[in-house]
């Protein structure tokens, strides 16, 4: 599946009727769609390869891997960029859709339509940008940073909150900058000791990252035939809670728990190494989250297989569930794996990772 095409796609499922409804409002033991109705072997070899914390191997995987680049370091890296982007839209004070939307657009810059390798196209975007700046000498060009920038100044700037330039490569800066907390997230807090001409933009810095930024945006609309159109699953989550009615009007203790962590799972799967968001419609996303999320907050669905009322199918629903699920293990040792040096944010410190993995 074209992980490209899937998410511009429409978001909404098909309707509901009162007959497919019928039965829902009943509190009872919700259904294992893993468990339940023996995998296929596609289905079993899916669900083996998510519980790993990887997904099936697609064009870019074997391209970067022919290129010398593993797809755990490919996976590291995207994730760093993910998480580089959320953190700069919490501090510009953006809501998280406008944020989510960007770390999509952002991820299906990096997937690419060509199938390209991390490396290549890196190499591209280090050119491109280089020669449309006119920028002939060797220099540092923080690739993950110009198109996490860019990525997220687009999408805020067609949203209802824009942000101006200055404000997003301020933000930039001030992460980026020796002694922040997010190069060195062992340390406890945000340094006292930062010195702020570590992250000082001078007006000759500004011009020269501004222009910069808006050519890693045209490249990026370039690259995407500029489809900017990203669907998101949280608000059909809240629906589908509402409609299997563990969402009153009236909320109380469990569905707000339950509301919280079916978000959570559903911005956690933003930094999947699966892609999710890439090759699963939100309809899909959204009642995985809410299974998983009803399975560890203790809140019973019904009996049924009610996902079927939201034209998702076991096995897709199987599939997400591990996926989401095994994002915990992901997370803790990709945190491990870094602990103790930087997650490589440029291509050259991609190619020193590279360098010192073949020299272990």
């Amino acid at each position: 599946m074209d992980g490209t095409a899937t998410t511009d796609s429409a978001s909404t499922a098909s309707p509901v009727s009162q007959d497919n409804l019928q039965g829902l409002g009943e509190k009872s033991h919700d259904i294992d769609p893993v468990k339940q109705d023996p995998a296929k072997p596609a289905e079993e070899k899916a669900q083996h390869t998510l519980a790993q914390g990887k997904r099936p191997m697609g064009p870019e995987d074997e391209n970067s891997q022919l290129d010398g680049l593993s797809s755990d370091l490919e996976n590291s890296v995207r994730c760093r960029g993910a998480l580089l982007t959320q953190a700069a839209g919490i501090l510009l004070r953006l809501p998280q859709e406008i944020i989510a939307q960007a770390i999509v657009t952002f991820t299906r810059f990096y997937v690419g339509p060509e199938g390209d390798s991390f490396r290549v196209r890196a190499a591209k975007v280090t050119l491109l940008v280089k020669l449309r700046l006119e920028i002939y000498e060797p220099s540092d060009i923080i690739v993950i940073q110009d198109v996490s920038a860019a990525a997220l100044y687009m999408t805020a700037k067609i949203s209802f909150q824009p942000q101006s330039p200055r404000s997003v490569l301020n933000v930039y800066a001030y992460l980026l900058s020796s002694g922040s907390y997010f190069l060195d997230p062992n340390q406890d807090g945000v340094s006292k000791d930062l010195d702020p001409g570590a992250y000082y933009l001078s007006e000759g810095d500004y011009v020269s990252r501004r222009s910069r930024l808006l050519t890693t945006e045209a490249l990026i609309l370039r690259t995407l035939s500029f489809t900017t159109h990203v669907a998101l699953p949280h608000h059909l989550a809240l629906t589908y809670l509402q409609t299997l009615g563990v969402l009153p009007s009236v909320p109380t203790s469990s569905s707000r728990a339950l509301a919280r962590r079916t978000l959570a799972h559903l911005n956690t799967a933003l930094l999947s190494p699966q892609l999710l968001y890439l090759t699963h419609q939100p309809p899909a996303l959204a009642v995985a989250a809410i299974y998983l999320a009803a399975r560890e907050v203790g809140v019973k669905l019904v009996n049924r297989e009610w996902w079927e009322v939201f034209d998702v199918d076991r096995e897709e629903l199987g599939f997400l569930v591990v996926g989401m699920g095994s994002m915990a293990g992901w997370v803790e040792e990709e945190r491990t794996k870094w602990a103790e040096r930087r997650c490589p944010l440029t291509v050259e410190e991609v190619e020193e990772e590279l360098g010192r993995g073949k020299a272990m």
